[in-house]
């Protein structure tokens, strides 16, 4: 049985759709960047079952269940199945099913299309497919067996047979299990590398097709190479100095930059010279988070607000401007909290920093999914607002506080306790 794969490709999620393309390899996969443009390529396929992938994060759930409506309505033919993946669809897998998702991938997704593909192809049960969640003929979201996890090296980051380059995926995973962030409970609480010379394979093909920059996706970029907390520099000085060995002489390095980050106790003047040696970034991104030292500590961040003052310090000091990431509204927070984090993101603001504002969102599958986010009073917003117009916070946060308001209305509908979790 003939088999063709149809991506909803979006901007937003662009990173992880590439690495389920990069393992699908030579598979038929066409691409939909607009709801139209992805029923055209369902109803023009001719082959006799259409695998049609969707991905999203948790604040997109709701407008990719309209695009998935409109996509239905715009089609004609039979056979055809529509999967979510990512980090939404592996939280609340009853969700994407009662949105109109035929499946659910649950946790990493490699493994399970792969699989997926072979067993339609093979017209085998689907229930021989580990790492999804299928909808059963009640409406329930029966798992199947997780998927096992693969090391990095498994699957490529990106598909260069057919010319998407990206950023090279280095770790997975992430040990600081932060109580806001999807992330460690997703891919586990451990790092998983990828080695160096997988990475400078990666490289190898960006050079080869005239490209001059590489970056790289991973939850703290000080932490390659290191299984603990501490990081392990000359793990860093290895990868950084085999990737511009790899590079033509023009080539650029970007490292604890978008999209990556650097934690604050990481930043150490040892850390920052090996950065100077190799990097073309003149800016890093610290994760801050709060300026209340108990904030931090019910957030379970692994820091305080004395490493973050110091982080910025040294980083301005060695030639970085530092962007640093604030939540507003984490559940607990009060007036006090509010304004030692105000006050601190003012001072590091005339150290040279740049503030990235951003509001608590109760994200699916981590522990404060279904935490009440903390009232914003209108002064905070007024100061974070003045910060802006000086040029020196930027940030969605006033759409991230529509997102929360909703995240935890569906929190509530879908509460822990009453979920049914059948598998086969």
């Amino acid at each position: 049985m003939r088999v063709s794969v149809v991506v909803r490709y979006r901007k937003a999620v662009t990173y992880g759709v590439h690495t389920l393309m990069a393992a699908l390899g030579p598979a038929d996969v066409r691409l939909g960047r607009t709801p139209e443009e992805t029923a055209a390529a369902i109803d023009g396929s001719d082959a006799d079952r259409v695998l049609v992938l969707w991905s999203f994060y948790s604040p997109d759930a709701f407008a990719m269940a309209e695009e998935l409506a409109r996509v239905k309505a715009l089609t004609s033919r039979e056979g055809v199945l529509h999967i979510a993946g990512g980090v939404h669809a592996t939280a609340e897998p009853q969700h994407v099913v009662d949105c109109g998702w035929d499946l659910a991938a649950i946790g990493e997704g490699e493994s399970t299309i792969v699989s997926l593909v072979e067993t339609l192809a093979a017209d085998r049960p689907l229930r021989e497919v580990p790492g999804l969640a299928l909808r059963d003929p009640d409406g329930v979201a029966v798992r199947t067996p997780p998927a096992r996890q693969l090391p990095l090296d498994a699957f490529p980051s990106f598909p260069a047979e057919r010319r998407h380059v990206g950023p090279i995926e280095i770790t997975r995973g992430c040990r600081y299990t932060c109580r806001f962030c999807q992330t460690p409970f997703m891919f586990g609480g451990q790092f998983r590398h990828r080695s160096v010379a997988s990475v400078r394979e990666h490289v190898r093909v960006i050079a080869g097709f005239g490209l001059r920059d590489v970056r790289f996706i991973t939850p703290t970029s000080l932490s390659y190479g290191s299984p603990g907390p501490d990081p392990d520099l000359d793990k860093v000085e290895e990868l950084l100095a085999g990737v511009k060995e790899e590079l033509p002489a023009n080539g650029r390095v970007f490292f604890g930059s978008f999209p990556s980050e650097v934690r604050p106790e990481h930043v150490t003047p040892e850390a920052m010279r090996l950065l100077k040696r190799y990097v073309a970034n003149d800016n890093i991104i610290i994760g801050a988070q709060s300026g209340s030292d108990r904030v931090l500590r019910a957030a379970g961040r692994g820091h305080g607000t004395s490493p973050v003052r110091d982080a910025v310090r040294i980083a301005v000091e060695h030639g970085f401007r530092p962007n640093v990431d604030f939540i507003f509204g984490m559940p607990g927070e009060d007036a006090a909290d509010q304004e030692a984090s105000l006050r601190l993101a003012s001072d590091l603001a005339d150290l040279g920093a740049r503030i990235h504002t951003h509001t608590f969102m109760p994200l699916p599958g981590t522990p404060w999914r279904d935490a009440e986010p903390a009232f914003i009073p209108l002064e905070t917003m007024r100061q974070l607002d003045r910060l802006a117009q000086r040029g020196d916070a930027y940030g969605h946060w006033r759409k991230q506080a529509e997102h929360s308001v909703r995240l935890a209305e569906n929190a509530k509908a879908y509460p822990r306790r009453a979920r049914r979790r059948r598998t086969f």
